[in-house]
């Protein structure tokens, strides 16, 4: 049966979300409406519960801070939102959502907007059916409240748990609150003049750029050169009032016209303490602390080039420097770059210095500086360093501090030396014609495991022995910059226009070559190679040397078939060059510091386990060392290396008249002798004894360690907190705590005693009868 046109549109109306009028229809039964607010409770109750504690959050953290009434407006306001959210939640289950809750029970035949609709606007079949409908809700009652909202827990969770953080998280201690001070009070309660207001103002110096500021108490941190200015206001008006320092001055202060302020001032050079001096007496126990920052002079860090000595041809072009300057308060704009040509070698080298004004960009704090130079149009030949250093100022008055950076050496390399051997031809000392390096050892290593399978056992030992060769080769020439010797060289290397592979017999190896990324420089030709050289030519010629065993062993050595040519018995000049070498050489101006020789060594340790692996033919054993080996000698490269400019000698004029004469007119011995140690100053020690003791420190033992912290205050570390102390112990004699601290402070000032001297165990009988035999022995 169709639907009457007026129930129809209750139907639709009410599906679509709109209440019936008052008019148009209502609730059915009072069981479906109490089943309906229990629903809407069941909501409001679920936002209550899982929201609540976030809700309270912000209150707590109010209250943990300290905000009394603020925490509980916050508390009011967050309750309040919490109870809107639920109304809000609770509305949202109207008319609607009740029509389409009802719909889901099959019995109800899809039909409960009729519940809802005008008992007069329905037909005799849609009467009919609804009174069907309440028989049913009222024999089986429904529930209708929604289920719990689970999924919200975890921002429960999160609020109880971040509760009870705010709850148990430690409350910071409250300041104490101000103790009345005893000796301010009994001048106060006797009518003596007493300190009613003090105010210290502190203007730093113009070039600092800081505004002048007044400062909250009457200590305080200001710059070095401050001028303090202290207004003070005692009531009744006193006599004289003045500030006692603690190194013995006494600041007197000027009287105002009102009579009850009184003026002073004071420039900041070194950190004092203090004390308010009333008609000679102490304001209070309060003992006032003044530290003063030092303006530190400006600091230049080179930025280019990165390393202190940079190797330059006309082919490099222009040198472009970069400097920055930085500075606690402001760096100057102007430097000064100071250039300084050295030229010539050994003892004949000529300096010229050169100024240069450069202009700096960027904030006052951190200026940059970059110079480009042309080092030919500089005067700079082949063979001359060209040493650059940037001076800067800052702008402290009256007198600005400087700081200077490192120096930066451009070094053009000399020419190939030559030398003659005879008057017919000329010796030309050469490099080595080919040298491995650790990274080509690896890579040879790794090519023959993977040629392993299609070479037989002899080919696959020799190929692995002339790599282990190489390795030796590499290791000798590292270790001559620890000052290690040669081991002898192996036979067989080749020429210069045939360099070998590690494919070669063992007897055709290299012996040196130019060195690669990660070999080193060829080493400083050792003061006996001309005479090797020499000795070569005119003593050996009928002699068979292998090939390039001398470019390997700097030394001289015996052969079973021929003795090298040798001056006589005692000659000097044959002296280094058969029992030595030398190697100190004026041009050697690497030093390397420890942690890198320390890298050095590790290296050729493992250059070490390498070469003993590749000669017994283990070539995979061997690349573990290998690889360590490369990384140690990259890590050597990248440290820092200390590059010394060539320096000429500095001596006195000698006067021409006075030589070769032998006289002795004026000159005088002077042995040298050891400095004395100056004598410890007992007192640190003296004062720390007595405060062990139970008695009362001396007076004049606390004056003399005072004395004595005047004169070390440059050697301590905090000697403010010192005086302090012994102000403290002086003003308050029994306070056991500020003996015990005293004692810790002094301790840290007690010089170390010097280590003594261990006499040496007496002879037993059989040492005793020697030392006499030698006492008895006639003298020669």
């Amino acid at each position: 049966m169709a639907d009457r046109p007026g129930a129809a549109a209750v139907r639709y109306r009410t599906l679509a979300g709109h209440r019936p009028a008052p008019g148009e229809g209502g609730m059915s039964t009072p069981a479906l409406q109490r089943a309906w607010q229990a629903a809407r409770r069941r909501r409001a109750a679920a936002v209550l519960l899982f929201w609540l504690p976030l809700a309270l959050l912000p209150a707590l953290l109010s209250w943990r801070l300290g905000a009394g009434t603020a925490a509980w407006l916050v508390l009011l306001a967050s309750v309040a939102a919490l109870a809107v959210a639920a109304w809000q939640a609770a509305r949202r289950l109207d008319q609607a959502w009740l029509i389409r809750r009802l719909n889901q029970a099959p019995d109800l035949d899809d039909s409960s907007d009729l519940l809802f609709a005008t008992p007069a606007a329905l037909g005799p079949l849609q009467t009919l059916q609804r009174q069907r409908l309440e028989q049913r809700l009222h024999a089986r009652p429904r529930d209708l409240r929604p289920a719990w909202p689970w999924h919200w827990w975890p921002w429960a969770l999160l609020g109880v748990l971040a509760g009870v953080a705010v709850l148990v998280w430690p409350q910071p201690s409250a300041p104490a609150a101000p103790t009345t001070d005893p000796v301010a009070t009994a001048r106060a309660a006797a009518g003596k003049p007493a300190l009613r207001q003090a105010r210290l103002r502190s203007t730093p110096p113009a070039y600092t750029g800081l505004p002048p500021a007044e400062l909250p108490e009457l200590d305080g941190r200001v710059p070095a050169g401050t001028r303090l200015q202290w207004q003070l206001q005692v009531q009744p008006a006193p006599r004289t009032v003045a500030l006692r320092l603690n190194d013995g001055r006494v600041l007197p202060l000027t009287r105002q016209p009102d009579g009850d302020h009184w003026h002073g001032q004071l420039l900041a050079e070194r950190p004092t303490l203090y004390r308010i001096l009333i008609d000679g007496q102490p304001a209070d126990r309060r003992l006032h602390r003044l530290d003063v920052v030092p303006d530190r002079p400006p600091q230049v860090r080179v930025l280019a080039p990165e390393q202190s000595l940079v190797l330059w041809t006309p082919a490099n072009g222009a040198w472009t420097l970069r400097f920055e300057a930085s500075d606690d308060y402001a760096v100057a704009a102007g430097a000064e770059l100071r250039l300084t040509l050295a030229q010539g070698s050994g003892e004949n080298i000529t300096f010229r210095t050169e100024r240069r004004p450069l202009t700096g960009s960027g904030p006052a704090t951190r200026r940059s500086f970059v110079a480009t130079l042309q080092p030919q149009a500089l005067g700079m030949a082949a063979g001359d360093d060209l040493i650059a250093q940037l001076v800067v100022r800052d702008t402290r008055q009256p007198a600005p501090q400087e700081g200077r950076s490192a120096s930066v050496i451009l070094r053009w390399p000399p020419p190939q030396q030559t030398q003659a051997a005879g008057l017919e031809a000329s010796v030309k000392q050469t490099l080595p014609a080919y040298f491995r390096s650790q990274r080509q050892i690896i890579i040879d290593a790794e090519a023959l495991l993977k040629d392993k399978p299609r070479l037989d056992a002899a080919t696959y030992l020799k190929r692995s022995d002339a790599i282990g060769v190489d390795q030796r080769l590499l290791r000798l020439r590292y270790g001559q910059f620890l000052g290690e010797e040669s081991e002898g060289a192996p036979k067989g290397p080749p020429t210069a226009d045939e360099p070998p592979t590690s494919d070669a017999p063992a007897d055709d190896l290299p012996t040196a070559d130019m060195p690669t990324a990660d070999a080193p420089a060829p080493p400083v030709e050792h003061a006996h190679a001309e005479h090797t050289a020499k000795a070569t030519a005119e003593a050996h010629d009928d002699h068979d040397h292998p090939p390039g065993a001398a470019a390997l062993d700097p030394h001289d050595h015996d052969h079973d078939d021929a003795q090298p040519a040798r001056g006589g018995f005692g000659q000097e000049q044959d002296v280094l060059t058969e029992f030595g070498h030398t190697h100190d050489h004026a041009e050697a101006a690497t030093l390397l510091d420890p942690q890198t020789r320390a890298l050095l060594r590790a290296a050729l340790d493992q250059m070490w386990q390498s070469e003993g692996e590749l000669r017994q033919g283990h070539p995979e054993r061997a690349l573990p060392y290998a690889n360590k080996a490369l990384g140690f000698i990259k890590q050597v490269q990248q440290a820092e290396r200390i590059y010394l400019a060539r320096v000429g000698p500095e001596l006195p004029p000698i006067d021409p008249s006075r030589r070769m004469t032998g006289k002795r007119d004026g000159l005088g011995d002077r042995p040298a002798a050891l400095d004395t140690r100056p004598p410890t100053d007992p007192t640190a020690l003296a004062l720390w004894s007595a405060l062990d003791e139970d008695g009362a420190v001396p007076d004049a033992l606390l004056d003399r360690y005072a004395r004595w912290l005047q004169t070390a205050q440059d050697q301590l570390p905090d000697p403010l907190s010192l005086a302090a102390a012994v102000e403290t112990l002086r003003s308050e004699p029994a306070c056991r705590a500020c003996r015990a601290q005293l004692r810790a402070l002094v301790w840290r000032t007690v010089t170390a005693p010097p280590a003594q001297v261990h006499r040496r165990p007496a002879a037993d009988a059989r040492g005793q009868r020697y030392l006499d035999a030698l006492r008895e022995a006639p003298q020669p």
